[in-house]
């Protein structure tokens, strides 16, 4: 069968593509390849209780115990399940930064980290196949369980200067989302002793504030507020909180490049040649400065599960991707919006505010562009891609990545919308936004050659 799950795990529309019937049989899926108890948790979406309770009775029928967490962050799903040897695997129901319309399924291994790609395979074969259900007094039980927001908050301030945070006095602008985040994060920033202004932090799930996305265009009320009340940071989660993106004491918005570098580069200057994963799409900002601070990079293909099981085979210092998922291994192997925030206040207490940090980085520009692409059209566009830039040297880590003298340029599928990326990058901006069009083109000359019913 056709591969169901994307970089992050299954998504589509609500009683569209994601329906309750195939909830059911992903969890009947889930329940068969992984045994055991099972623990599961949701976002804030409307959809969540739908989806969660036909997963949970997937589960239940072939005989699994289920162990329900209510509404928490990824990272706390991630956490309970890693802490209780008694649990095979977790499920959490959410689609991150998607729009309210969309939710998903994504399967934790045991280990607290994303299912590999081999696991995801296993239950997509065995969602293909007639599962039979167990006999009446096997099914498996349903229970509530409170309290992993507070346990996942206790161990995320475990692992940070508590004291030197609260002894800074710091106000913050805490941008929730009205998504997964709207307890732990404000509990967490108390834990800080941290006066925090909290925008966004009911658990609306048709994220009536702004979508859940935290890019900067969702973002102009933080970072007024920011401008506004003085505060040191603005910080901004997705709709499942396993990423956070940052706005400076001045107000301006922090591309998750640079804020990936800033922490790159506290973390190197104390680990001496240690490592930092990062997807190829990352800047190159990142690399020049774990280099300098005595470190080195390893690129891998886009996706937090690959980043984090390169970051546990080569014994990184840190990780993450340039969209705000950032990953700490002395915590756990996993995007964690509520540990970069606070590893991020650290950073500013003990290094200085976070403004004067991005002053001192070397600059790049980059474009980010995206173009509505069928996903039956997804692989002939990567091979015309491919032919049209014959001759020019590549990274095929991921997608197709143009290397020249004076930047780059990154070309891939998205593997959790029906769209097709173009990343482009230089020192020069001219030259960032020249490649960045020249390749949006070549692109869109593909696109509205190919067939319409190609990409049905």
């Amino acid at each position: 069968m056709a591969r169901m799950f994307g970089t992050n795990g299954v998504r589509g529309v609500v009683n569209e593509d994601m329906t309750a019937a195939l909830a059911l049989q992903i969890g009947k899926a889930i329940g068969t390849v992984m045994n055991g108890r099972v623990a599961i948790a949701t976002d804030t979406r409307l959809s969540a209780d739908m989806l969660r309770t036909a997963v949970a009775a997937g589960l239940m029928a072939v005989g699994c115990d289920v162990v329900n967490l209510g509404v928490v962050p990824t990272p706390a799903l991630q956490y309970f399940v890693r802490m209780h040897p008694d649990i095979s695997c977790g499920v959490m129901i959410t689609a991150s930064h998607n729009p309210p319309e969309f939710n998903g399924i994504k399967v934790i291994a045991a280990d607290g980290t994303e299912a590999s790609r081999e696991q995801e395979a296993a239950v997509e074969e065995a969602y293909g196949r007639e599962l039979p259900s167990v006999v009446w007094d096997k099914v498996g039980s349903n229970s509530d369980l409170a309290g992993a927001g507070d346990a996942y908050v206790e161990a995320v301030a475990s692992k940070v200067d508590v004291a030197a945070i609260r002894a800074a006095g710091l106000t913050v602008v805490l941008d929730c989302t009205n998504g997964a985040a709207y307890y732990t994060s404000p509990l967490l920033l108390k834990r800080l002793g941290v006066r925090a202004i909290t925008l966004n932090g009911n658990p609306q799930g048709e994220f009536p504030g702004h979508l859940s996305e935290p890019i900067e265009e969702n973002l102009g009320e933080l970072k007024a507020m920011v401008r506004d009340t003085g505060a040191a940071l603005g910080i901004a989660h997705d709709g499942d909180a396993d990423r956070c993106v940052f706005v400076d004491g001045r107000g301006r918005f922090v591309a998750g490049d640079k804020s990936l570098a800033v922490l790159a580069r506290y973390l190197a200057q104390d680990s001496p040649g240690g490592t930092v994963v990062t997807p190829v799409a990352t800047s190159a900002l990142v690399e020049d400065v774990v280099r300098a601070a005595g470190g080195n990079v390893v690129y891998t293909a886009v996706g937090s599960p690959i980043v984090a099981r390169t970051m546990m085979t080569d014994g990184a210092i840190f990780g993450g991707e340039e969209n705000g998922g950032l990953i700490f291994p002395g915590h756990q192997y996993c995007r964690d919006g509520a540990m970069s925030l606070a590893k991020m206040l650290e950073c500013i207490v003990r290094v200085g505010p976070l403004a004067e940090q991005l002053d001192k980085l070397p600059q790049y520009f980059t474009e980010k562009r995206k173009v509505k692409c069928p996903d039956g059209l997804k692989g002939a566009l990567m091979q015309y891609f491919d032919v049209r830039t014959e001759g020019i040297r590549k990274d095929r880590t991921d997608g197709i990545k143009l290397l020249f003298d004076n930047g780059w340029v990154l070309a891939r599928p998205s593997g959790t919308e029906p769209i097709f990326r173009i990343y482009a990058e230089s020192k020069d901006g001219r030259t960032a936004a020249e490649l960045a069009d020249k390749y949006e083109r070549l692109v869109n000359e593909f696109l509205q050659s190919a067939p319409a019913e190609a990409g049905a």
